[in-house]
């Protein structure tokens, strides 16, 4: 497997991910670079176009996400570019690796995608080995408001690509499966925090899971080229705005009839 190792933003670029051309199964292709949200069994969570604009140099899509309480979710990047890049990722206003407060900035730590390649996202990063699952939850379980108190950027899965500046060393790598320590982690025990609405989609932090990464130099330009918001909402939430057809449940003339039979309109009793 090609990895590269980079520092100066200490940009991660992981081992157990594929980086090759393949791709994958729900890929749509619609600017220079792709996300994909999906769940654990590879299918990919429904989506709604919402804005597709250019401001200045950055081109940005935005898109709506429906999200399904308690399901683990991964982050799919396909760069289809013939240039590595890097890329900030933010999940509910914090960076997914170092956890701290994103304004998708070049100086925040980022990851790598290879030319051409895809990577796939499980977790929050909690050491060059280990990441814990996102799942979506309710708000007051999600870990920005559980550990930071933070609900700024709540329901928001943001990435920000950015372009290298210098042509980076790239070294060879292989990861031995037999030096994978098997999990064996119950998941991390929710909570509620109090002081918060129920209502709004949050994601959380689950089960630890291994995941290893290398630090690699990348010397990115000072603004991206693309971003990609998704706003994650649940069902009901999209269909309060309008943003999904959801019609009504169909009653059944004959299980559903009212217990007496009515009087008819304008019924004057004799």
């Amino acid at each position: 497997m090609r990895c590269t190792i980079a520092t100066l933003l200490l940009i991660m670029v992981m081992l157990s991910a594929s980086t090759g051309s393949a791709t994958p199964a729900h890929y749509h292709p619609e600017g220079n670079v792709n996300i994909e949200i999906v769940s654990d069994n590879g299918e990919e969570f429904i989506t709604i176009p919402f804005k597709d604009i250019k401001t200045g140099s950055i081109h940005i899509i935005k898109k709506y996400l429906e999200a399904k309480r308690g399901e683990n979710y991964s982050i799919g990047i396909r760069n289809n570019t013939p240039e590595r890049i890097g890329v900030v990722i933010a999940v509910d206003g914090r960076n997914i690796i170092t956890g701290k407060k994103s304004f998708l900035k070049n100086n925040e730590t980022m990851y790598i995608v290879e030319p051409y390649g895809y990577t796939k996202l499980e977790g929050w990063r909690t050491d060059q080995n280990t990441v814990h699952r996102f799942y979506f939850t309710d708000i007051r379980d999600s870990y920005s408001v559980r550990t930071f108190g933070d609900s700024s950027a709540m329901g928001v899965i943001a990435v920000a690509a950015f372009r290298d500046r210098e042509k980076p060393i790239i070294y060879e790598r292989q990861m031995k499966k037999e030096n994978a320590p098997e999990s064996a982690f119950a998941p991390y025990e929710k909570s509620e925090s109090k002081g918060y609405e129920s209502g709004a989609a949050g994601t959380g932090f689950g089960r630890e899971q291994y995941s290893p990464v290398i630090k690699d130099k990348f010397k990115s330009e000072s603004t991206p080229f693309e971003k990609i918001l998704v706003k994650y909402e649940w069902r009901e939430i999209l269909c309060k705005k309008g943003l999904l057809k959801c019609l009504p449940e169909q009653g059944n003339r004959l299980w559903d009839e009212d217990e007496y039979a009515p009087y008819p309109p304008g019924y004057i009793d004799p």
